[in-house]
């Protein structure tokens, strides 16, 4: 059975940092795209970071660029999240799941709740 499973959120200050972890099961992430999604409440959910585990190629959102890093370690079939310089609008909660578009991707993980406070 395949299944994601995040952690690593919590609540910051604005301008903090925290490291998101997305661990994967039932196959190898090795050779999938795995994206990183949040939801903010009453917003829609979107897309954040995608990453290509077999080359590393990554692509992100407008609004993370520069603050967001996507990496994947194939060897512990996990994808994780380094965020920095958080603001309150990144208050959300985040998913990871098989694939970069958030209309097509599976397999969603429960989620992990990031509280930015100003």
């Amino acid at each position: 059975e395949v299944q994601f499973v995040e952690s690593g959120g919590g609540s910051v200050q604005a301008g903090g940092s925290l490291r998101l972890s997305c661990l994967a099961s039932g196959f190898a992430i090795d050779g999938y795209g795995i994206g990183w999604f949040r939801q903010a409440p009453g917003k829609e959910r979107e897309a954040v970071a995608c990453i290509s585990s077999s080359d590393g190629y990554s692509d992100y959102a407008d609004s993370v660029k520069g603050r967001f890093t996507i990496t994947s370690d194939n060897a512990k079939n996990t994808v994780y999240l380094q965020m920095s310089s958080l603001k309150p609008e990144d208050t959300a909660v985040y998913y990871c799941a098989l694939g970069c578009s958030e209309y097509i991707a599976l397999y969603w993980g429960q989620g992990t709740q990031v509280t930015v406070s100003s």
